[in-house]
């Protein structure tokens, strides 16, 4: 198997987001990773060429109403808080930045708002240290502008984990929207898959991305669904946030 070690200033990264979650659970503040460093969490896979990626800064999701628990528990860890962002937006989103380090760190509040919403209430606690795979999918499969970096996270998920399934047509066969984002996504990274050089796993990452794409495409859809699908791209069916790569 091919292995590289992790840059010295990924690591420390990877690190500082691991002691942050574990300090925090201690503390009784519950933080779960998001994005790349979540997904590395959970995947060996992306944590080794060809499906490791550079990570940026730090994301992390917490339950509602800890908002100032939070604060206090990331500034006493040496971030300083956007005092005037959290002022504004702290009711689904905080940010803080890391003064030695140079890292950001957003904080969502109990859902991952960006193309689409993904709604985390109530399952925080899937593991200790990140989200559920299907989650973090999900996550992966809302954004419409997808990057390299986006592809290399869904396949490393893919590679690792059969998802749980269920999860993903609670949300997908509910909300048109979010349907057609996801399957346009899985598509892309099922080419994505084909061309990636040095993927091990390739007919098995392609087999389980054409199953999670017959499951979606077959499962009963709900009445607001059907609705919404005679109307299809007429009318765009999901958002820009400014910042949807940063996850």
């Amino acid at each position: 198997m091919h292995t590289e070690p992790i840059p010295p200033e990924q690591r420390q990264l990877l690190d500082q987001a691991r002691e942050l979650i574990t300090g925090g659970n201690a503390a009784g503040v519950t933080l779960r990773a998001l994005g790349g460093i979540g997904i590395a969490f959970q995947c060996p896979a992306a944590l080794r060429p060809p499906l490791a990626r550079r990570w940026k800064d730090l994301d992390f999701v917490i339950p509602a109403g800890e908002q100032q628990r939070v604060d206090r528990y990331l500034e006493s860890a040496g971030l300083r808080a956007d005092k005037e962002f959290n002022a504004l937006h702290g009711r689904q989103r905080l940010n803080f930045a890391h003064v030695t380090h140079g890292y950001d760190v957003d904080v969502f509040v109990d859902r991952l708002t960006m193309c689409h919403t993904l709604d985390l209430s109530g399952r925080l606690n899937a593991s200790e240290m990140t989200l559920a795979p299907a989650d973090l999918l999900l996550s992966k499969l809302q954004v419409v502008e997808t990057n390299d970096r986006d592809f290399l996270d869904i396949l490393a998920i893919v590679s690792d984990h059969e998802v749980d399934r269920q999860r993903l047509l609670d949300v997908l066969a509910k909300d048109w929207g979010w349907y057609r984002t996801a399957t346009e996504v899985l598509d892309k990274s099922a080419a994505y898959a084909r061309e990636l050089d040095g993927l091990e796993d390739r007919d098995r990452v392609l087999a389980r991305l054409a199953a999670l794409r017959e499951d979606i495409e077959t499962a009963p859809k709900s009445r607001g669904w059907k609705l919404r699908a005679r109307i299809g791209d007429r009318v765009r069916w999901y958002d820009l946030p400014e910042e949807v790569e940063a996850v």
